[in-house]
């Protein structure tokens, strides 16, 4: 992925201004800045949910801006969105959550009888088993802890062979040993995958223990760009 001089905002309100930035295969991205910063903007924009007032924007060798509807509607198809909501439904089992997320891969016929195979259930818990969540696969989602439904919708994210996972504050509200267990499957599952996972966050910390790369945003522009570590009191000083 590759974006040059993205810009976004409204009559006199600027809000993201010239960002540039490459993100490659494997790469687990923390965007992080103050509310209001941008991040969200910035997800929206490269997921196409938001339109670009200005820059160019590579994906898999194409410029997805001059594309048609047609050509946009094939590139969104290797991306996702992860936020706070899931989106799962609560009656449904993991594994069925995970299943369902499969029926764009499987035979015509089978998805006109709406029934899956024995191996597309074997399949399905190998990704459970990425998130490590094999053992909750019969569970029914609105049994699930608010971390285990994220991590249900990450494996619904891997089983549809996407290569581009966007999360905008995933881990809001969950208890701390959910968070971390979502933030380290997010890290072991870009770099076992090789997928692009950028995920738009308030919490330093967590970007600078698990992330691989730390994007800063201040008032829509990029003010920091470093591989993930602890950061200085002046670099902390530039994001917030």
């Amino acid at each position: 992925m590759i974006v040059r001089h993205l810009e976004k905002g409204y009559p006199e309100h600027p809000v993201l201004k010239g960002l540039s930035f490459q993100a490659d295969p494997g790469e687990f991205i923390a965007i992080v800045g103050a509310s209001g910063s941008g991040k969200t903007t910035l997800l929206r924009c490269l997921t196409l949910q938001e339109a670009w007032n200005k820059g160019e924007y590579i994906f898999d060798g194409h410029n997805v801006l001059e594309g048609g509807p047609l050509a946009k509607w094939k590139v969104r198809r290797q991306w996702v969105s992860l936020q706070e909501s899931t989106g799962l439904s609560p009656k449904k089992t993991a594994i069925e959550s995970v299943l369902e997320a499969r029926w764009s891969h499987m035979p015509l016929w089978r998805k006109i009888i709406r029934k899956s195979s024995m191996d597309e259930h074997v399949y399905s818990n190998d990704f459970l088993e990425k998130v490590g969540l094999l053992d909750k696969g019969h569970e029914k989602v609105e049994k699930l802890s608010g971390g285990e439904k994220q991590r249900v919708a990450l494996a619904r994210a891997l089983i549809q062979e996407k290569k581009f996972i966007a999360a905008d504050d995933p881990i809001k509200g969950l208890d701390p040993a959910s968070v971390n267990r979502v933030m380290e499957d997010f890290r072991n599952v870009a770099k076992r995958e090789k997928v692009l996972l950028v995920c738009a966050m308030q919490q330093l910390d967590l970007a600078e223990r698990f992330a691989t790369r730390i994007i800063g945003l201040s008032d829509g522009r990029i003010v920091l760009d470093v591989p993930a570590r602890k950061l200085t009191t002046r670099e902390k000083d530039l994001i917030l």
